[in-house]
């Protein structure tokens, strides 16, 4: 529905947004197909998958599945940055927010994590789990308890989503540092020319800004943390001698379930919080009504 009313273009939106919401839209629909739709599909047909060992599908499930999220993720920090640029930089403005900037924003970097993830095609046998569990393929025994690999994976959490949380807090702060100082300032030049206190509709945009841009944070902070504190505890426990305690898997797959909802949510919090778009999805809805009701006629 979201890549349907985008691509109409009623939305008020430069096509530079559009770019950057389809892209994030698109990735957030592969997440959902090749993790809650693919994934259980060999659980359920476990006999017939059986066969499919030897050409490596999990494997193949496994490197589009991780490339997906990461693109998910830094599509978000992507959009992000455009909107600082709009807001706080408006020397680079012109030069940076463009629809070919943003075309090869989304393309280098669905390059990029294309090819970084290929690493876990190497890392997992052909098989899939046959277990009610949030995992997917069968870990080779050598890549179970090598510290290689489990450095491989520390530095994939770091990069996804510990690095991106950095980078959207960051030009989130300076965005809304940058707001604040417009609007007192703005405060300030009103007040002076007319003396008295008025509503100003642009400060009332910019305050809503800010709370949109502390909603992607805390949204992203909070759905990405457990999953990744579980995660690596995980791994922790795999590299030691120690006997100690494995996490509940309750916590486990309720980070799973979180992390996932975080996939899920991030054009709904850019797109649905816009008027325009309530007002497209509106449409979409009395539309199949309102041409019942001219066909009866």
């Amino acid at each position: 529905m979201t890549l349907v009313i985008l691509y109409r273009g009623k939305c008020n939106l430069s096509k530079c947004i559009t770019r950057y919401l389809v892209a994030m839209a698109s990735a957030d629909l592969m997440v959902i197909i090749l993790d809650l739709i693919l994934k259980h599909i060999p659980i359920v047909f476990y006999k017939t998958f059986e066969g499919f060992r030897d050409i490596g599908m999990c494997n193949i499930h496994a490197v589009l599945l991780y490339a997906t999220t990461d693109c998910s993720v830094w599509f978000t920090v992507a959009f992000t940055f455009d909107r600082f640029v709009v807001i706080c930089c408006q020397k680079l403005k012109t030069k940076h927010c463009t629809e070919r900037t943003a075309a090869l924003v989304i393309g280098a970097l669905t390059a990029l994590f294309c090819a970084k993830n290929t690493l876990w095609y190497f890392q997992f046998t052909g098989r899939y789990i046959f277990m009610r569990v949030p995992w997917l393929c069968v870990m080779k025994y050598s890549a179970l308890f090598s510290p290689v690999w489990a450095a491989i994976e520390f530095l994939h959490y770091v990069l996804t989503p510990c690095i991106p949380f950095i980078l959207i807090l960051v030009f989130n702060a300076l965005t809304v540092r940058h707001i604040l100082v417009t609007i007192r300032t703005r405060k300030r030049l009103r007040h002076q020319v007319t003396r008295e206190r008025q509503n100003d509709p642009e400060a009332k945009s910019r305050k809503q800004s800010i709370v949109l841009l502390f909603l992607i944070s805390g949204n992203f902070l909070v759905l990405w943390s457990l999953f990744v504190v579980s995660s690596m505890h995980s791994r922790i426990i795999l590299l030691e001698t120690t006997s100690d305690e494995e996490m509940s898997p309750i916590v486990k797959e309720l980070g799973f379930m979180l992390q996932l909802l975080s996939c899920c949510t991030n054009t709904f919090v850019y797109a649905v919080t816009q008027r325009k778009f309530r007002e497209e999805i509106k449409n979409g809805v009395k539309y199949p009504i309102t041409s019942l009701k001219w066909t009866m006629y």
